[in-house]
Parts: structure tokens; sequence; C-alpha cells
């Protein structure tokens, strides 16, 4: 993948913050929650960015991923995906995958936004799904950075960046006898907005800021745009619309 990427293609990614993880980057069991997400190169830059092992697991359409049969056999050969299946599924089967990646020592990433549309070098609207996951997991969160995958090309910059370990009673300005509320209940679904909210105020400035960093000048040669659209689902409206994106007020965890 690597040869593929930075070689044929000369994607060239701008990866810090690794060594913030501190033990966490061997012993895994993190949620990491990140941002902005526009387009397939998304969980490859967080691939890139993290360690090797332990191995990072993503929530991901199973509609979307597997509508092609050379995609199915690329996405079986790496693994790593946990198909989601829209249709009224709510939190349950999410948190049952994010339970069974993070007892094992992986790494379960998140991606709030719940779809691929949105402003270029800003967020768009966070579901709430990250949130409740992370409510009641309650293990060590990673916030991270990403942008650059809305448009690709031949040589087109990226960038990354892991921002320090927290948690939910830390971004919540908890104490350290905190006790999150009973699952299901109306003070668990106030505490998960407020958390969305923190997601927000954390990932927003570092994506701003961020940004610029990427962004190619007007007469810079594009080749290969088309590269932008190469593992987009074909199956009508995109993850990022209405009704494409999961993890509404009632709890339903986003696919990235």
């Amino acid at each position: 993948m690597r040869v593929v990427l930075f070689g044929l293609l000369r994607f060239r990614v701008d990866a810090r913050g690794r060594d913030l993880l501190g033990p966490l980057a061997s012993r895994g069991g993190y949620l990491l929650v990140g941002a902005v997400h526009r387009g397939w190169m998304d969980p490859l830059l967080a691939l890139h960015a993290l360690p090797l092992a332990p191995r990072p697991w993503f929530l991901g359409s199973g509609a979307s991923a597997f509508d092609r049969q050379w995609k199915e056999i690329l996405l079986r050969r790496l693994g790593g995906i946990l198909p989601v299946w829209r249709g009224g599924v709510g939190i349950d089967q999410h948190l049952a995958s994010a339970r069974a990646v993070l007892s094992a020592g992986g790494v379960f990433v998140l991606f709030p936004e719940g779809g691929i549309v949105g402003p270029i070098g800003e967020l768009s609207s966070f579901r709430m799904g990250a949130a409740l996951i992370a409510l009641r997991t309650a293990v060590p969160i990673v916030p991270f950075v990403m942008v650059g995958s809305e448009e690709l090309y031949l040589g087109r910059r990226m960038a990354t960046r892991l921002l320090p370990p927290t948690s939910v009673a830390t971004l919540l300005g908890e104490g350290p006898d905190w006790t999150p509320p009973d699952p299901g209940s109306r003070a668990e679904l106030d505490m998960a907005r407020r958390l969305t909210a923190r997601f927000e105020e954390v990932l927003g400035p570092e994506v701003r800021a961020l940004a610029p960093a990427v962004v190619d000048p007007p007469d810079r040669p594009r080749r290969l745009r088309s590269l932008t659209w190469l593992l987009v689902s074909r199956r009508g409206p995109g993850p990022g619309t209405e009704q494409g994106a999961a993890g509404s007020d009632r709890g339903e965890a986003a696919p990235p």
C-alpha cells in the first residue's frame, strides 16, 4: 500500500504526534476520534499516523465498502473493516464491535461526522454515536486531525496530527470520582450531546490551523483527479447525505 500511495501516486503526508501516545502506542485499547472525514483516503491516513500494531479497526458502510467485487477482495484482504448495514440498527451492535476490539487491545476508530460531504478545512456536524461509545466503553480517547483528502491527484499533499490522549471525564471537566450515567437514560443522552460538542471544540481549531498547510496554488497541475472517487460508492447518495449518515439523537453510531 505504501508503494502505491507514496510511490506510484506520489502522495505526501505530513504526519506528527505519534510520540504523544505514550504507553498507548504499544498497549492499544483506545478510541481514535478523527476529523475531518472527506474521502476514502481517511482510514489510510489513520493507519499511516498510528503504529503498525496494535491494529486499528473501522466502522464502514457495508453497502458502500463491498459494492464492487475488486473492492470486496481488497478490503477482505486488508481487513480492519466492521461493516454497518443501514436500516434502524441502534448503538448496541456497534458498541459490541467496539468492546470486542478494545478488549483485544486494538484501536477503534470513529469519524463522528458520519459521512464524507462537508466544507473544506472545517468540520461538518458531528453525530452522537462516537460520544455514546466513548461513554459506555470508558477507555482513553485520542483526538485525530487529518486534512487534504477532499480532492486527490498525483502528488497531493495531506497532513495528520495525533493530539494528546484524554478521557471522557477530562473532556467534560469532571472529577476523578465521576461515573457515567445509566445507559439509555435521558442523563446519558444529555451527556452525549455535551461530549459531542467537546469533540468539536477540540478538533475544530486544530483542523482550521492545519488545513492551509495542504492547499496547493490554483495553477498547480492536478493530474488524475479521478483518484478522488476511486473507492467512493456508486450506489446513489454518498454517506455524507442526510439519508446515509447514521448517528442521530437516537443513539446510532456513525460509520466512518
